[in-house]
């Protein structure tokens, strides 16, 4: 790719303004206060799309948020790449943990990012990762170097399980046809240390609600006579994992495939240092299920976690009162094999059947997806092998994180291709957390690195 550096220098602060302005905009799909902005960020990105040099673009109405399609085609006997990304956000909260105003993007220095970073919603899931897609689309157009096709789907509704994108996909199979499809949705091991994430967890989440007394109970007068659902839904989640560690639905594990000692030992290649990490997360020790390493329990192993838990009163002084009702949100990472709606009745079963008498329990499933594997042989992982050997001067390593895009198996599904997922954010970038940041260097990394997927893939498809 042919002064694809120059063309970085001289564009940079470009770049990153354009990338501000994007996250300037609250794009939270999971709160509907927030349509307009969801709405104006879809418009943004087709804008930028057409800058970019796509031929068609559009904006996609769903029964949801609008999926954002652009194309260029150059050579119908030339491969296809299909660049995913996604324009919503997660909600900030909590706020008062921000150092500065989620959608007010500032640059600042950290130890992981001596060259800056951006501090915002979305700066690394996944405006930012998006963008670079964007920007080397706008190299290879503006500088005559796109050496293939190239269709963009960019949509509205990632962070909120993306319900309406199967239909999307299933009703437009002929628009979306490629070769291969091309995602930024992860991550890499360090900057010094690329990777090429090969696999991804699966997912399953639901809302669980206990209903004890038909209305909330002054605690002196009612406590200890009948059921707190508060204090039975701690107990009830308590029980989902025994003193290993490990989760104790019945069949649960049926389908989870145990990796060889060879496979464990290749992941194990992996630079990783267990004190830097207690000590970014600023923690003792590390916890989890008996007989794995930390790698492996947060990418080969599922899991099952509690994300929100509620109910009585929280506010300000003392309220002596037993709540009617309790919640909890909880979330399981499965492992490929693993069906998730298949996981999702065993949980509703087995949760069902350990709440005690006296208290009512209702199971309400959200959204999931299976998870993924990529094989390392392919056309498409051999050409993102050399990309980053180009920019980085290094073999990336590959990875399976712990994450999950329950659109990829979907994707294979469908449109009978595979994905690449080239990430480039750090496991320190906080992303759905707050003061979630991304690199400047890795953002204009991922923009020169981009390309040469395009160049390589092209060649070897030939």
């Amino acid at each position: 790719m042919n002064n694809i550096k120059n063309y970085i220098e001289t564009h940079k602060d470009r770049f990153i303004n354009e990338l501000i302005e994007l996250l300037k905009i609250p794009s939270i799909s999971a709160d509907s206060a927030y349509k307009n902005d969801v709405l104006k960020t879809a418009e943004a990105v087709k804008f930028s799309l057409e800058k970019a040099g796509c031929d068609t673009v559009e904006v996609c109405e769903t029964d949801g948020y609008p999926i954002v399609y652009g194309e260029k085609e150059i050579d119908t006997n030339l491969p296809t790449v299909l660049v995913y990304g996604h324009y919503d956000v997660q909600p900030p909260d909590p706020l008062d943990l921000w150092h500065s105003p989620p959608f007010e993007p500032i640059i600042k220095e950290t130890e992981k990012h001596p060259d800056g970073a951006i501090f915002a919603r979305g700066a690394c899931d996944d405006k930012g990762q998006m963008y670079m897609h964007v920007k080397a689309m706008e190299f290879m157009t503006s500088t005559n170097q796109l050496p293939c096709n190239v269709k963009f789907m960019i949509e509205g509704e990632e962070e909120v399980g993306s319900a309406n994108l199967a239909t999307f996909v299933k009703n437009n199979r002929e628009k979306l046809k490629n070769d291969v499809i091309l995602i930024s949705d992860t991550g890499m091991i360090a900057k010094e240390t690329p990777s090429i994430t090969t696999g991804l967890r699966g997912l399953s989440y639901v809302e669980v609600e206990v209903t004890g007394p038909n209305r909330d109970l002054h605690s002196g007068l009612y406590g200890g006579a009948v059921a707190n659902p508060i204090n039975v839904l701690t107990k009830m989640i308590a029980s989902l994992h025994d003193e290993n560690n490990h989760i104790t639905i019945p069949g649960f594990y049926d389908k989870v495939e145990d990796l060889s000692k060879e496979e464990r030992a290749e992941m194990a290649k992996a630079p990783f240092n267990l004190e830097n990490y207690k000590n970014a997360l600023d923690i003792e020790a590390v916890y989890g299920e008996t007989g794995y390493t930390t790698n492996e329990r947060n990418s080969i192993r599922p899991t099952l976690d509690v994300n929100g838990i509620w109910g009585g009163y929280i506010g300000e002084g003392a309220k002596t009162v037993i709540a009617s009702k309790a919640y909890a949100k909880i979330s399981m990472r499965l492992v490929p094999n693993q069906d998730w709606q298949d996981v999702t009745q065993l949980f509703k079963a087995h949760f069902e059947s350990i709440a005690p008498k006296g208290v009512k329990v209702k199971v309400t499933p959200h959204h999931g997806g299976q998870g993924y594997v990529t094989p390392i042989d392919s056309i498409g992982y051999q050409a993102a092998s050399k990309a980053y050997q180009d920019t980085f001067g290094k073999t990336p390593i590959p990875q399976r994180s712990g994450g999950s895009i329950p659109i990829v198996s979907l994707f294979e599904q469908e449109l009978k291709s595979k994905t690449i997922l080239m990430g480039f954010g750090l496991d320190s970038d906080a992303i759905h957390s707050p003061n979630e940041h991304f690199g400047v260097w890795n953002y204009l990394k991922g923009i020169e690195t981009i390309p040469y997927f395009y160049k390589y893939f092209t060649q070897l498809s030939s």
